[in-house]
């Protein structure tokens, strides 16, 4: 089985605000034994941060051909504590709702997310935002770039 590691951001300007706002993923997915990397960016209009961490993650997944033992580095705490402290368990226990707290938001991205982690062997790992790590530094900038492509092709 391939080993991969995914280095993925999302972000969004003006979070939320309904027709005013940008969002954008960005990825860097490596094969270390072939020493190949593949980066990703898209841009989106009226999101959210949350939609565009999912986002990220699921996109990166879905470049993979095969099952793969795939290594997730995101410094976002929404998705990588939904695997982390079985969030997602609770929420499938619960037929993707929240329970008695109400409606699971996207749960759409989640429920894709989650058939894409179980169709690999998947590790999360939650790194520090704007430290560091140079992949998710990349990942970082390559959001911004496809927000600011997208604002200058307008």
């Amino acid at each position: 089985m391939k080993i991969i590691h995914l280095y993925t951001d999302g972000g969004c300007r003006g979070n939320g605000k309904e027709g005013e706002n940008m969002g954008a993923i960005g990825g860097v997915l490596m094969y270390p034994d072939k020493n190949i990397r593949k980066e990703y960016k898209r841009a989106y209009e009226n999101t959210t941060n949350n939609k565009m961490e999912l986002l990220a993650v699921i996109e990166g997944l879905k470049m993979l051909k095969e099952p793969c033992e795939v290594h997730i580095f995101s410094d976002s705490a929404y998705v990588v504590n939904a695997y982390l402290q079985n969030w997602i368990g609770g929420w499938k226990n619960k037929n993707w709702t929240r329970g008695k707290a109400g409606e699971l938001k996207n749960k759409e991205l989640w429920m894709e997310l989650d058939e894409l982690v179980n169709a690999n062997k998947v590790t999360f790992h939650k790194v520090k935002g704007h430290a560091t790590n140079p992949y998710n530094n990349q990942a970082d900038l390559l959001v911004n770039q496809a927000m600011d492509e997208y604002i200058l092709s307008k």
